[in-house]
Formats: C-alpha cells, structure tokens, sequence
C-alpha cells in the first residue's frame, strides 16, 4: 500500500507539480516508519529513491538541489530509525504502546498502599531532562497484617532511559523481595540478586524504611543511600539519621548495613530522598543536605507545603533524577 501511495506521489510530481513538490516523497517515507520493519523499510525507500531518480532521468520533473538532499536525508534517517528500533525488538507503532506500559508498569511498583489515619505519605520522583523514564524508582508494601509498611527508594547507576529497564527490573524484584521476609534481610537479598545480574553498570543505591502503623516505631538502613531526615514536631529539631556504612547494592559480596531505630511521634516526619536533590558539579554534597533539611524546617514543619514544594525550594535542576518521600503521622 504504502508503495502505492509513493508511486501516487511520483505521478502527482509529474502532473500536478503545483500541488504535489518533491519532497512529498517524504510523507510516505514518515507513514512507512510508523508501521514498518527493516525488511519494508528498505523495499519502500528502494521504491522512493527509485521513482525519484526515474523521473529525473527521463526529464518529467525536476528536483532542486536542495530537495535531493532533504530527501535523501530524511530516507537514510528513516532507515536508521526503523533499524535501531528493529534491534530492541519493537515494531512499528505499537512499540511506542509497549514503552507507555512499561513506564505506567514502573510508576505502579511505586503507589504506595492506603494507609491508616493518622498516617499519610506524600512523594515525587522526577527524571532528568523530564524524560519518561527514571532511574529513581520507590517499592511499596504493607504487611498482610496491616500493621507495618516498608518504602524502598532506589537510585539505580545511570539516568534517564540509560537507567530505565534496570529501574523496571528491578522495581519487579525488589516489590517480589518486599514483605516477603525480615526486614533486615531485604538489603542482603536485594544486594545477592544484583549482582547475580552481573550488569557492566550495576550497581545501585537505597535506602529502606518499615514502619509499625500501630506504635509508630520505625527502622531505617541505607545501601551506599544518602542518610533519612527525622523531623521531630515537639522539638523542632531535624534530625540526620545516621546509617553509613553500608556499601551500595551490587558492589560487594556480605556487606553489612546498618540499622537506625526511632519512633515517629505525632507531628513528626521521616523523609527519604536520592542524590539528586543534594548533589551538584563542584559542591559539596553536606551543603546540599543541609539546604534540603533546610526546605523541610519551611515548609514541612509549618505544613505550608508538601514534597512539590521541598523540591522546588531545593532548586536542584533537572540534569539528575530526583526523588522524594514524606511519610507524616498527623
């Protein structure tokens, strides 16, 4: 059909050249990306080129300079397109669907389960460059019981779409490891199945937090993640947790994590975040954090403002992923 329609355009170039340019060649070359392979690509660029340089041999149209090269670049850029895409096992439009479900997929893994008064949670994750994929990704999962919730906030090596398939991979793994065992043993096994995965840019970041819905009490580790802010509502005060210690996942065999213990007080609030928001070329990364803990005495302490609004006073750009999570008891 669609070198039907290229012969159509050719007979329209020739008859009708005030209607029809030459570079209308180039409609039918679009439509052809849309639903092609290589294999049809090829025979309908083949058809294009060929009617194209027929007509100029037998002197029934004419094409300017310029017009040959658009057309012909835009055929080689056509073929391009259809190959790489041909090479990740995508066709045609339908391979643009397959993304949307796969994105739709990953922001799923991250919903986090109704909860109970007087708790709520308020996050944001935000791609670099806006992309539509993120290697920022949050597992969520409560308990059969309902009484405790576990938050994993992951920083996968990479941004972007480079980090895309490994924040959905993963996210899949992680939501399968999540309340399926003690919580301090989610770290070790998520470590164990990263690096079975034996990826040349492996590795990732986290950081883990369950929460018992009924006292309050809570536990905090990190994977090479930076440390969770405790803001405690009767003092004021906002707290750096600290976990270092513990490597990022994917990195070494048996590490150890370590563990902070607290409990979140009525009032209070613990949030979770990634690199992204405290890290920047040539400053230092503690400046960051305190300008985010900072962010969190304005607008968390005196309600005026959610995660949205702690992200955007951080003003951190948009050249890396970045993601936050507020978990409040009221």
């Amino acid at each position: 059909m669609l070198v039907g329609l290229s012969v159509l355009s050719t007979l329209g170039m020739v008859w009708l050249p005030a209607w029809v340019p030459p570079t209308s060649a180039l409609f039918v070359v679009l439509l052809g990306v849309f639903v092609l392979r290589v294999p049809g690509m090829a025979v309908l660029c083949a058809a294009v080129v060929g009617q194209a340089v027929a007509i100029q041999v037998a002197d029934l149209a004419r094409f300017d300079p310029g017009e040959g090269v658009v057309l012909g670049a835009g055929v080689l850029a056509a073929i391009v397109f259809v190959r790489t895409r041909d090479r990740l096992g995508l066709q045609g439009a339908a391979s643009d669907l397959m993304l949307v479900d796969l994105r739709d997929r990953l922001e799923a893994h991250g919903r986090i389960p109704p909860l109970p008064p007087p708790w709520r949670v308020d996050s944001v994750v935000r791609s670099a460059y806006a992309e539509a994929f993120s290697g920022d990704f949050v597992v969520a999962a409560r308990s059969r019981s309902g009484t405790q919730l576990e938050i994993v906030l992951v920083d996968v090596s990479g941004k972007g779409q480079d980090a895309g398939v490994r924040s959905l991979l993963l996210s899949g793994a992680f939501g399968g490891l999540l309340g399926t065992m003690p919580p301090e043993q989610f770290l070790p096994a998520a470590n164990a199945y990263l690096l079975g995965q034996d990826w040349p840019e492996g590795f990732a970041t986290a950081v883990h937090l369950t929460l018992r819905l009924d006292t309050g009490e809570f536990t905090v580790s990190t994977a090479g993640h930076p440390p969770a802010v405790h803001h405690h509502a009767g003092s004021g005060r906002v707290e750096r947790l600290d976990t270092t210690g513990g490597p990022a996942l994917g990195v070494v065999e048996s590490p150890t994590f370590a563990v902070h213990k607290g409990v979140v007080e009525p009032g209070d609030t613990v949030m979770l975040y990634t690199d992204g928001l405290v890290e920047s070329p040539g400053a230092d990364v503690e400046l960051g954090i305190d300008r985010l803990m900072g962010e969190v005495e304005r607008f968390v302490a005196t309600r005026s403002g959610g995660a949205d609004a702690v992200v955007a006073g951080v003003r951190a750009g948009d050249t890396d992923d970045r993601a936050l999570i507020l978990v409040h008891r009221d």
